[in-house]
């Protein structure tokens, strides 16, 4: 399966055109592609990452999204943002468990 995005260029290609190759090129076209590790893993370590600084904007609900497509279960995203509460704070816990009850639900 091969990773393709273009939201970088269709919200901001004629504004930040770099910004915007970076994104879809280089972040979603090499970095998502690159087997190295498993789309599995690359989801729930950027789920974690996200969750980690406290991003609960839609970044965070498309990543959640990505992880449930990339197979990860509700019991297991449950597990994972729970074992991050410890780690990176209760509430930021609390944030991610709303968009992972609306992404799981759907």
């Amino acid at each position: 399966m091969t990773i393709k995005h273009t939201a970088g260029r269709d919200a901001l290609g004629s504004f930040a055109p770099e910004f915007a190759h970076y994104n879809d090129d280089v972040l979603f076209g090499e970095n998502w592609n690159n087997q190295d590790i498993d789309l599995k893993t690359r989801a729930i370590v950027t789920a974690v990452t996200l969750i980690a600084q406290g991003i609960a904007d839609n970044s965070l609900k498309f990543h959640l999204m990505n992880a449930k497509r990339a197979g990860v279960t509700q019991k297991e995203m449950a597990a994972i943002i729970t074992h991050v509460a410890f780690y990176a704070g209760w509430p930021k816990a609390w944030a991610a468990f709303n968009l992972a009850k609306e992404v799981y639900a759907e």
